[in-house]
């Protein structure tokens, strides 16, 4: 069957493109692909691009996630099921996939109306990655990351990515009657992760990002507690997948996890398990009424 592979790209509406030149730049080591007054494209490997970051006049955050499957006949096989299941998918114009850089693409809402993406062949630039901080990141076959995203309905979000080939990797009791589900199409610990949460609007929490160096991410930290972003939460390390992170929040509103040292998943051995805290320590929250995530 087909399935997702990784997390290809994000588009991100924004107020101030320059902040988040300065935030991804400066602070995450993230490097620009090419700049309009309008659009701000950023890389962090060997792909054109990772972020898609857009100027508009309301207020920013995660607009659309494009998720990468295998080629053409796995994109059509993924459509077809979930066209299937009640989605309506919608097949990309030629310009739309010459914008978004790919081979192949098509499109869905989610059911809280979040657009998602399936593509193939993103493509390659011909010029080498340059941090302008000297990071490396951990991209290649586990995509650029994983999202973290508040729902409305866990259960439908399940339905939904088991569609999409996801697998189990852990549940987080967060707090009594607050579990968050985390769920991995390749290696990385996960590549996508839910929560329903009363009282918390539904939207891309955080988008993560993983380095290959410890040392990055204590530089990034002294920079963050010298003003260079609000800090989300502090830093340290969480239960399921290890890592070794703080949050920031960008110049859209939403949070970016910068890590380090991540767990990966090996399907023939690994079995789904349960945490009862996310965090084995830090990780604490800058508003204190929201749970330790």
């Amino acid at each position: 069957m087909a399935s997702v592979l990784s997390l290809g790209y994000a588009l991100i509406s924004a107020t101030d493109l320059s902040e988040w030149k300065a935030f991804a730049v400066d602070l995450l080591g993230l490097q620009i692909a090419s700049e309009t007054d309008d659009r701000l494209l950023l890389r962090m490997d060997e792909k054109s691009y990772r972020l898609d970051v857009r100027r508009h006049s309301e207020a920013g955050g995660v607009t659309t996630l494009g998720w990468e499957v295998k080629g053409a006949a796995e994109l059509e096989e993924l459509s077809a099921s979930l066209e299937a299941a009640g989605f309506v998918v919608k097949p990309a114009d030629s310009a739309t996939i010459a914008e978004r850089m790919v081979s192949g693409l098509s499109s869905f809402e989610d059911p809280d109306g979040l657009t998602l993406e399936l593509f193939w062949g993103l493509k390659t630039d011909k010029d080498p990655f340059v941090s302008p901080r000297g990071a490396r990141f951990k991209t290649g076959t586990g995509g650029f990351g994983h999202a973290f995203q508040m729902v409305s309905d866990g259960a439908a979000y399940q339905r939904l990515y088991d569609l999409l080939g996801f697998r189990l990797s852990d549940y987080i009791d967060f707090a009594p009657g607050l579990t968050g589900t985390f769920l991995h199409c390749n290696p990385r610990h996960h590549s996508f992760a839910h929560a329903a949460i009363p009282g918390v609007p539904n939207h891309v929490n955080h988008l993560m990002f993983e380095v290959d160096d410890f040392d990055l991410i204590g530089r990034a930290w002294d920079k963050v507690l010298a003003g260079a972003a609000p800090v989300a939460a502090s830093f340290g390390k969480h239960s399921n997948d290890e890592m070794l992170s703080f949050y920031v929040k960008t110049p859209s509103g939403f949070q970016v996890e910068y890590g380090f040292g991540g767990r990966l998943i090996d399907d023939a051995t690994y079995t789904p398990t349960r945490y009862d805290v996310a965090s084995y320590w830090g990780h604490k929250q800058s508003d204190p009424g929201q749970p330790d995530i």
